[in-house]
């Protein structure tokens, strides 16, 4: 009898130590499926907020504004840094254009770590109303930003807003427009490289 719950206690122990292991096992897959998703999250939020106009998410176009109204609106900007990535990232002051003229002004970003960075940078238009409004034709936010240790760089906007705004109903008293970009730190070629194909050349047509 003796004999047999040593048997036993045995096989409860392997057990316990397969179970253990499964469960460790388990959580190193579910950790590094989380790293992953992180990284990949920018660039997928991104893509959904270009694609459906969400959250303010500005337009992008290679087109210059036809028009130019006799009519200017206020255009401020903001700047948001992950306290993940190490720089200071500062906007442009406002500008005053009229509407439909195109504009560029500039960003800095300054990398105060002692290594190479990769930043990617999210943006939206407030109030959001505005956002399919605002046109860029040349943006920082369209591709990954790297920087070396202790590099300062300018980077540049190019936009307009679209005339349409000031017919519009919802639009047409809008007095001040805000352009927003947070930096977040990326893996230099990899979140938009795990993209599945059909995805990026969406990308690409925006």
């Amino acid at each position: 009898m003796a004999e047999h719950d040593h048997h036993g206690q045995g096989q409860n122990g392997q057990a316990k130590r397969v179970s253990n292991s499964a469960i460790f096992g388990g959580c190193v897959v579910f950790v590094a499926g989380m790293v992953g998703m992180a990284y990949a999250s920018v660039p997928l939020y991104r893509l959904f907020c270009q694609v459906t106009g969400y959250n303010g998410t500005t337009q992008r176009t290679e087109q210059y504004s036809s028009t130019v109204l006799n009519k200017t609106i206020e255009v401020s900007f903001d700047a948001n840094i992950s306290p993940a990535l190490n720089w200071d990232f500062k906007p442009a002051k406002t500008v005053d254009p009229k509407i439909g003229e195109t504009v560029q002004i500039e960003y800095t970003a300054t990398n105060r770590s002692p290594y190479a960075t990769t930043g990617t940078a999210v943006f939206n238009v407030t109030p959001m109303e505005a956002a399919v409004y605002f046109n860029k034709i040349q943006c920082f936010c369209f591709t990954e930003q790297t920087l070396q240790p202790g590099e300062t760089v300018k980077m540049p906007v190019v936009f307009f807003v679209d005339p349409d705004m000031a017919k519009a109903e919802e639009t047409k008293n809008i007095k001040t427009i805000t352009l927003s970009y947070s930096f977040y730190p990326s893996q230099p070629g990899k979140p938009v490289a795990a993209l599945p194909e059909g995805v990026k050349a969406a990308d690409k047509r925006l």
